[in-house]
């Protein structure tokens, strides 16, 4: 008797441990099957040479000014709207919505024709990458806090990879097999709708960061699933039984019956939210340091967003696609895994980024904007291809050490609104770029004119970071002397 009774506890640990496991590992899973399918799509890396060919026929002054800028214009618009919806909706409905609009554009890739059908398929794909922020926060509403970083790692993991498969298998496929572009695009809508499909078998959230919190009592239930001193103690809770924020949606009427009164009254104010939001924002970039990251992520992303853009467009001028092999996907492939190489390598840096930060921001983006410059002016291709390459691994570093930088004192939430925030000041930055640079109402430049200009903006930032970063290490060592002389008149 006592046996059994002593091994009852155990066991029921044993199952709770056991479920626990499962409901955080299948999300993740389903998640990172839907990253990995969405992200191999072979063609892409050749889009601007299928849009300027036979398939298409559009000019180049089409492609680089009048079509490719209508993504970065949906994109501003739309990320706002998102990013409320996202989390209004909780997570899963924008994810579907993500999948949809990419079969949606790649459906108009494969069979639309004209300028206006091309710059509505853009509309889509800005929709699309608007969503992703429901791919990145969805999985934080269904598992429990201490495993964050675990599942964040996954989820990142298999887009690289996705992406990095379908960069390899598009230029094999195009070099070696002889494939069509065509082609190549019937197998990125079959993987984009696999991803839409396996999206479908992802558990619903029942919690999200800003509209739906779950009540006190409930989360601190949920919280205390394991005692931490012994391992085994688990409590016999009704609610424990489940991983946060995962509830079968087949079990849950769609009129709200069931829920305990207290969830019934809750009620989402969506002005409270909103001026939360803003006094967080406040919150946020007060401080010196979270603004002076906060602002290099925003300028260094747009200029990166353009150059990613048209570096295509950039290298069909150096050495248009009809007459020569190109080997696009190879190079994208090699920059995103040296680019995660050099991520890693960066987390094991030990150095006091409160002080060197501004001038190692500054160092780097002088890199970039050589980088870009020498993409610009030296018109041989193998130039161009490892000038991206530099380009690509130094940005991941740097946005690597400053989403660090950003997110160390933050909550998930408080993250998520900078995170939010830098991207949206990124984009109208780039939007005022595009609407004077390259579209057609504007000055409407050429693409290595262009070029030119973004090596300049790169420049500018590295001047300005320098300036900012000499000015910090100085007042940081004259308030250190003020400490040394003080000391001995104390003593």
């Amino acid at each position: 008797m006592a046996d059994s009774h002593g091994g009852r506890p155990a066991r029921r640990s044993a199952r709770a441990a056991s479920g626990s496991a499962c409901c955080w590992a299948l999300p993740t899973a389903l998640l990172c099957a839907y990253g990995f399918f969405c992200s191999v799509r072979p063609s892409e890396p050749f889009l601007t040479r299928y849009l300027l060919g036979p398939h298409k026929n559009l000019s180049e002054t089409q492609v680089f000014n009048e079509i490719y800028p209508v993504w970065t214009y949906s994109y501003l618009a739309l990320l706002f709207p998102v990013f409320l919806a996202t989390d209004y909706l909780r997570y899963k409905p924008v994810v579907l919505l993500q999948g949809l609009s990419l079969i949606v554009t790649w459906f108009l890739l494969l069979y639309a024709q004209g300028l206006r059908a091309i710059q509505l398929l853009e509309f889509f794909y800005g929709m699309g990458t608007a969503t992703d922020i429901a791919y990145y926060s969805y999985i934080y509403s269904v598992v429990d806090i201490n495993l964050y970083q675990k599942v964040t790692s996954y989820c990142r993991s298999a887009t690289l990879v996705g992406y990095t498969v379908g960069s390899v298998s598009g230029q094999v496929l195009v070099s070696v097999a002889g494939w069509s572009l065509f082609s190549l695009n019937v197998v990125s809508l079959t993987s984009i709708s696999i991803a839409f499909a396996t999206a479908w078998f992802l558990p619903m959230p029942q919690k999200s960061l800003f509209f739906h919190h779950l009540s006190s009592q409930r989360l601190s239930c949920e919280m205390k699933v394991m005692d931490c001193k012994n391992g085994a103690a688990v409590q016999d809770h009704p609610d424990v039984q489940r991983a946060t924020g995962w509830e079968d949606e087949t079990k849950v009427p769609l009129n709200g019956e069931g829920h305990s009164a207290e969830k019934q009254k809750q009620k989402v104010d969506i002005v409270k939210v909103l001026k939360d939001l803003w006094r967080d924002f406040l919150q946020c970039y007060s401080s010196r340091t979270m603004l002076c990251w906060s602002v290099w992520w925003a300028l260094s992303t747009c200029g990166y967003f353009q150059v990613i853009n048209y570096a295509q467009g950039l290298w069909e001028m150096v050495l248009p696609s009809h007459s020569a092999d190109i080997y696009n996907g190879a190079v994208e492939a090699a920059s995103t895994l040296l680019g995660a190489v050099a991520v890693v390598v960066v987390g094991h840096i030990k150095t006091s980024w409160a002080m060197w930060g501004e001038v190692a921001l500054a160092l780097f983006s002088f890199l970039i904007a050589a980088a870009v410059y020498v993409m610009d002016t030296v018109h041989n291709m193998w130039v161009c291809y490892a000038s991206y390459v530099i380009f690509r691994i130094i940005y991941m570093m740097l946005i690597t050490i400053a989403t660090f930088q950003i997110a160390t004192n933050l909550s998930v939430e408080r993250y998520a609104l900078v995170f939010g925030v830098n991207t949206f000041i990124a984009l109208a930055l780039q939007t005022l770029l595009t609407v004077i640079v390259v579209d057609a109402s504007g000055l409407g430049l050429d693409i290595f004119t262009q070029f030119m200009i973004y090596a300049s903006y790169f420049a500018a930032i590295s001047l300005v970071f320098l300036v900012s970063g000499i000015c910090s290490i100085v007042e940081a060592y004259r308030r250190q002397e003020q400490v040394q002389s003080r000391s001995p008149e104390s003593q």
